[in-house]
């Protein structure tokens, strides 16, 4: 297994860095947003990812991915304005570490930048490398445009 590394575009974000970070370290807010149409999406945009049975907390999620498994996401570092990082755990065949950093611009505006270290084997990589370097920046430019509150 290898370490691999993606880092998304930087996005602006239309609110208030404090903000941000608040909806963001809260994976019930999440699950709202997915709920309401998101996982849809996905399925059409890449059949092959069925995701199902996604349930939230405040510090966690777990959804099936048929094919996959289980997979489970859990917040393990808030630091508090900046830095939100969350682990995987569960059953997929990588484990990942993915940090969501934000830098206020001005009172009004956060920029945004994904990192996500994915452990997978070589093969993982050959099949879900490219997928993954498209699917941070996608991730980043969903999260740019939810309705922060």
């Amino acid at each position: 297994m290898a370490l691999n590394k993606y880092v998304s575009e930087v996005k602006v974000i239309e609110h208030n860095q404090q903000v941000v970070f608040n909806y963001l370290s809260n994976f019930e807010n999440l699950s709202t947003y997915l709920n309401s149409g998101l996982i849809e999406k996905i399925t059409e945009k890449v059949p092959q990812i069925k995701i199902t049975d996604f349930e939230s907390d405040r510090d966690s999620c777990k959804f099936n991915i048929t094919g996959l498994g289980l997979a489970e996401i859990k917040i393990v570092n808030r630091e508090p304005f900046k830095t939100i990082k969350v682990k995987s755990s569960g059953g997929l065949p990588l484990s990942f570490t993915f940090w969501i950093q934000l830098m206020p611009v001005n009172e009004y505006k956060t920029k945004m930048r994904l990192t996500l270290h994915a452990e997978m084997s070589m093969m993982i990589k050959m099949m879900a490398g490219s997928k993954l370097e498209e699917g941070i920046n996608q991730l980043a430019d969903t999260l740019s445009k939810l309705p922060y509150q």
